[in-house]
This record gives structure tokens, C-alpha cells and sequence, in this order.
């Protein structure tokens, strides 16, 4: 197998192609877009609460939370979308700041605590696979992944920005060769060394080698016309000591000899009153105490890990999280005010969370839903400015068109069926390829497309299908990848107990796509081992309205029980599959992370104009769950309006309820 350095022309040649590609299609019809899930205006429950009453102004600066791989999200950063009113943004981000995962050891699990007990969720399928991809031929495969992304960073940097590219010893020196090819050798500005624990973890009597304590940050511009900002610190106490004279007045300085001074500038300094004479008649320059500078260098001791500060209330028990206090030394030296910073392995939020603290502007994205989860409940905790939750549109039609193993849907369709255990129809009964039937019963069997949102027509045209097709069946099932936002509540008034609607597993074209390689294809197809999971819903009392005053009235939400999806298609330990059923059966809303509400929704975007979720003990003293009632004011309106309450559970699946009033 070819050395590291061996394979590098060949990473930065695939790279390069790979690139090519997606900047024909950011021009092209076929641009991946960004769907807007939520527009979050911080409002947390802590009490009878007016409602926040902002609108969408589509031509005004919006904060983003992105989820999703964000080689795509930064492709529809760059393509924009007219439709929607988002510019590109193509040259416009003043700073970007990335912290990508560098340890292919590393434990992506995430511990949740639950009301008398904890279990440990590993990643989401989609998760696993961008790791495993990540990892699956060591460095080389790390430096595949990230050599695209650093272009797409290029390419949106200001001509004045920054990049910051945070790392470690296991692949560091190899990451700053692809910087050098992408950004230039010539705009390398800096290697910072941060040294994360001040006292440092010791070494064991039997270590043969120096303790590792140290992360480095590569420092690169888009260029030679870059914003910079000097960043100083404060006198260490050795450094204080030395300001022991002071003037009459009291003021302190520290005195230096005048040895590299000429009579001239002695004179100048005499005159502005900086000579001090000791009482042996020697001449020294004055420095002052209050004007004293400190000029922050590229070795940083002074910003502390986490590792010594386990209480500090800023920890979110997220294992990458970073300090605020070094997110707030990179911005304020390299993005001015009201610029625009951004993080796309975002992690626990810090670089979005300081970056609202300072006055700059941030756009956040993230693969894991942990992350984004921690991130949305950080920001709506920090009561920051509204901001568009987002995701990738049409993500499995994303992963399908670059799977290059179907050259129709109707081809993917036909495996579908088969891995369901149906038997697919012909061509010339089934058009399309996406029927089929399970042998020995009178089930019909759908397969939606993966470029399409399963809705409310298609659970019509089942309807229409299982009653007219080759003479009409006992029961129709729905298999789809993507559904509509209240696919719950359709469900439910349909009450239909002829129709299935069963979720395609969203890992099932990565699996493919890796078998077809492997070979191992009809392995997979013949398996028996994919597993198709009912949707969650979310049930909710009626509304009760109560007029306050001639302009407002008061609604009443309250949840009413909460039905997930089967455990066996949780990312879940067999132990801890069993500790969620037990959940699931004596407090189901025990399962929600998150809810929040539009009074008044307008069938597009749905504005969260008051949140709860776990760990908010403003309403009451229990960490572990959200209030499952709430009671907002709101403007009078003529006419009817549409509530919705969205709710996601702790391991991420969202689902919605609505109701028109």
C-alpha cells in the first residue's frame, strides 16, 4: 500500500474533481437547497407568556442552525435560493472557525438521562456513516472528507476572511499540506499552539514519552487583504511585581535603561516627563502601569480545556465542546463587527453562541442531531436573536443521485419491495415499478419516491389503489423516505386501519451503496435483517381560548401522550431498548427533549414563538422533563387560525400536531 505522502497528489487530484462537479451543479437547476424547519424566536416557558409576535422579513440577515452533512449545506450556501429570497453566499463569511472530529478511536455515543435512569444512544445511521466513511482507510480517508470541504470554505470566505482549522497531533501536519495547496502557502498567517490544561494531566512514571497537551489551530487567509485585530492580555503576577515605583500622584511604572536610546530621544522623553533618576543619579525610561500591553502571541496558556473546570456552568457534557473564552479570542481578532463567522462541524454551538454574544452574525451546521439539539436549547437559553433552524431538502434524493448503482427510481423501488419481504409486480401491471404484494395475503405493498414528500395525496392514492387495483385488497402499506410536516396529524384524521405508513430505514441507500461495492448486494436484498419503523405522533388536548382583553386572548395548550416509533429501530443497546419501553408505557411524554409552539401557523414556516425542553427548571424543579402545559397571550385575530406544537424526542425524530381554531 503507498505511504501517506505517496497517496497526497492522488487526494488533492480526486479532490479537485470531485469539486469541479459540485460547482456545475451549484449552477444548475438541480442545486441542493436548504429547507427551513423552524424560525426559532427565543421565547422559553417561564410562566403565562405574551407571545413573541416577529415576522419573517425574507429580506432581512437571518442566523442559521443547519443539520445536516455539510458538504451539502455549505453547496446550498454557495448556489443560494432565489425561490426563498437567501442570496449566495459566495464570498461573504468574514471567519471560519472548524473543530472536524481527528480520532478515529473516538466514542460518538451520547449519554441521555431520563426520569430514574440513563442509556446510552449511539449515532443516528446517517451519523455512523459519515464517520465510518470518515475513517474507513485511516488518515487518507480523513483527508478525502475534509479536501472538498476546505475549497467550499474558500470559496465562501470574504476576500478580507479567515479560516481556522482546529487539530490535533494525529493528523495535523498532513491537514496544514492540503491548506497549503487550498488557501496557499503564502497566506499561511500562523500555527497557534493551545495548550488546553495549564497544569497539564502529569505523565506516569512509566510514560516513555512527553505528555500531549496541545491542540493546534492553522491560521490561513483568503488573502493578503485580511482584517486583523491585535488581541492583548492582562500583566501575569511576576509582571505586576515589576511596577514597584510610582509618581507622586501615585500612579505606578516599571523603570528600563536607556542603553539603545539616543541623546535626542532622552531629550524627548525628559520633556514628556517618562525619565525617572534614581537616587544615584541614573536615568531610566518610565512604564506606565495603566498603559501597560500585553500582546497575545501564538502560544496560548492562558484559555483553560475543560478538564479542569468539570463544574464550570458552561460545560454541556458534550465531548468536543470547546471554551467560550478561545472562541471569543479568534473572533474578536478576526471578524469585525456585525461580520459573519462560521462553523460547520459546529458540535455543542460554542462558535454560534459567541459569536451572538459579540454582535457578529453565524451560520452553524452539524451532521449529528445531538449537536443540533444542545445548540438550539444553548441559543434559545442565551435569549439570542431569532434565528432559521434548517436542514438539507431532500436528502435521500441528494444520496440517490450520487449512489450511481439505479439508473430509475423504479429500479431502487423494485429492491425496496424486496427487502420488505414483498414480491414486486411486473412492468407492464406496475408502470412505474414501485407495487408490489406479500404472498399468501391480500396486502398490497407502495414504494414512494426518494425525490418526493410522502403526503396526503399519496396516502390517497393507496386508498384509491387498494380498492381498484387487479380487483381491490384487504390492506394497503406505504413505504416512504421523506415526509410532509404534518404527516402525523394526516395519519391520524385519516384513522384508516387499512393503511400502514412505515419509514424506510434513512441509512438504507449508504448500506447499499457500500454493499454494491463489497459485492455483497444480495446479501444485503436477502438478509431479512432491514427493519422498517412505524412514524412517532404527538396527541394534544383540544385548545381552550379564553378572550383577556378586546385585542388579546389566552390558549391553553396541554400535551396529551406521546407515541415513538418501535424501539428496536433506536439506536439503542438491547438493555437500553428495554428501559425505553418501560418509559414508553408508564410516562411517554418523559421521551420529549423539546417542544414549542405557533399560535398562529401559516402553512410554510413554522415560527417557534415559545419553547420548553428538558433541563429549563424555570417552570418547575425537574431537569429530566419539559412542562407538558402551556398558557400564551396572544394578539386577538378575526376569523380562525391554525395552531401547531412541534415536539422532538431525545434521540431526535421530530413530529408535529395541528389544529385550526
Amino acid at each position: 500500500m503507498d505511504s501517506l505522502l505517496e497517496q497526497l497528489p492522488r487526494i488533492a487530484s480526486e479532490g479537485r474533481k470531485e469539486v469541479e462537479k459540485i460547482m456545475e451543479r451549484i449552477s444548475s437547476p438541480n442545486r441542493v437547497t436548504l429547507q427551513s424547519n423552524e424560525y426559532v424566536l427565543p421565547a422559553k416557558a417561564s410562566g403565562l407568556l405574551a407571545s413573541r409576535t416577529e415576522e419573517i422579513d425574507k429580506n432581512a440577515w437571518h442566523n442559521r442552525l443547519i443539520y445536516g452533512d455539510n458538504l451539502l449545506a455549505m453547496q446550498a450556501l454557495l448556489a443560494g435560493d432565489p425561490e426563498t429570497g437567501l442570496p449566495s453566499m459566495r464570498g461573504k463569511i468574514d471567519l471560519i472557525y472548524i473543530d472536524p472530529p481527528f480520532d478515529s478511536k473516538a466514542d460518538y455515543r451520547t449519554k441521555i438521562t431520563l426520569p430514574g435512569t440513563t442509556v446510552e444512544q449511539r449515532p443516528t445511521v446517517i451519523e455512523q456513516f459519515a464517520y465510518s466513511d470518515t475513517w474507513k482507510d485511516g488518515t487518507a480517508s480523513y483527508l478525502k472528507m475534509l479536501y472538498p470541504r476546505l475549497v467550499l470554505m474558500r470559496e465562501l470566505l470574504s476576500d478580507k476572511g479567515s479560516i481556522y482549522v482546529h487539530i490535533d497531533w494525529h493528523v495535523g501536519h498532513y491537514v496544514k499540506i492540503l491548506m497549503d495547496e487550498i488557501f496557499g502557502k503564502d497566506n499561511f498567517r500562523n500555527e497557534i499552539i493551545w495548550k488546553r490544561d495549564a497544569a497539564g494531566k502529569g505523565a506516569k512514571t512509566i510514560s516513555k514519552q512527553w505528555p500531549r497537551v496541545h491542540d493546534s489551530l492553522f491560521f490561513y487567509t483568503k488573502s493578503e487583504e485580511r482584517y486583523f485585530s491585535q488581541q492583548y492580555t492582562g500583566l501575569t503576577e511576576l509582571q505586576l511585581k515589576e511596577y514597584r515605583y510610582q509618581d507622586p500622584d501615585g500612579r505606578k511604572f516599571k523603570r528600563t535603561t536607556l542603553g539603545d536610546y539616543s541623546e535626542k530621544s532622552i531629550e524627548e522623553l525628559r520633556k514628556k516627563g517618562l525619565i525617572y533618576v534614581s537616587s544615584t543619579g541614573q536615568e531610566y525610561k518610565k512604564y506606565y502601569l495603566d498603559e501597560a500591553k500585553v500582546t497575545i502571541d501564538n502560544i496560548w496558556v492562558d484559555v483553560l480545556g475543560f478538564g479542569v473546570r468539570t463544574s464550570s456552568k458552561e460545560r454541556l457534557d458534550y465531548n468536543t465542546q470547546k471554551p467560550s473564552d478561545l472562541l471569543e479570542r479568534i473572533i474578536e481578532a478576526s471578524c469585525p463587527k456585525g461580520g459573519i463567522v462560521a462553523d460547520f462541524f459546529a458540535g455543542s454551538g460554542t462558535t454560534g453562541a459567541v459569536a451572538e454574544k459579540l454582535g457578529r452574525r453565524w451560520i452553524m451546521s452539524d451532521i449529528g442531531k445531538p449537536a443540533v439539539m444542545i445548540t438550539r436549547k444553548r441559543l434559545i437559553d442565551q435569549e439570542a436573536k431569532p434565528f432559521l433552524y434548517q436542514s438539507i431538502g431532500d436528502y435521500q434524493k441528494e444520496t440517490f443521485a450520487s449512489s450511481r448503482m439505479f439508473r430509475r427510481i423504479g429500479d431502487l423501488a423494485q429492491v425496496i419491495l424486496r427487502l420488505y419481504g414483498a414480491e414486486p409486480f411486473n412492468e407492464e401491471q406496475s408502470p412505474n415499478r414501485n407495487l408490489g404484494y406479500i404472498k399468501g395475503t391480500r396486502t398490497l405493498v407502495i414504494v414512494d419516491s426518494p425525490s418526493k414528500m410522502t403526503g396526503l395525496h399519496t396516502l390517497r392514492k393507496a386508498q384509491e389503489l387498494r380498492e381498484s387495483f387487479l380487483g381491490g385488497w384487504d390492506k394497503v402499506v406505504v413505504l416512504g423516505w421523506n415526509f410532509v410536516f404534518n404527516m402525523g396529524a394526516i395519519i391520524q384524521e385519516l384513522n384508516d386501519t387499512r393503511l400502514d405508513v412505515l419509514v424506510i430505514p434513512p441509512d438504507l441507500l449508504d448500506r447499499l451503496k457500500k454493499k454494491w461495492k463489497k459485492g455483497e448486494y444480495e446479501k444485503l436484498v436477502n438478509s431479512g435483517q432491514i427493519r422498517f419503523s412505524s412514524l412517532q405522533y404527538l396527541a394534544v388536548r383540544e385548545p381552550v381560548i379564553d378572550e383577556r382583553t378586546d385585542d388579546s386572548v389566552e390558549i391553553q395548550i396541554q400535551l396529551d401522550n406521546y407515541i415513538l416509533l418501535s424501539p428496536d429501530t433506536l439506536p439503542l443497546d438491547d438493555k437500553d431498548k428495554e428501559k425505553i419501553q418501560a418509559i414508553m408505557s408508564e410516562d411517554p411524554l418523559a421521551l420529549l427533549e423539546y417542544w414549542s409552539i405557533d399560535p398562529d401557523y401559516d402553512g410554510e414556516v413554522f415560527r417557534s414563538k415559545w419553547q420548553d425542553y428538558r433541563g429549563n427548571t424555570d417552570m418547575d424543579n425537574d431537569e429530566f422533563r419539559v412542562v407538558p402545559e402551556a398558557r400564551l397571550i396572544v394578539p386577538k385575530k378575526a376569523g380562525k387560525r391554525t395552531i401547531c406544537v412541534k415536539a422532538v424526542d431525545v434521540f431526535g425524530f421530530e413530529s408535529v400536531w395541528m389544529k385550526e381554531v
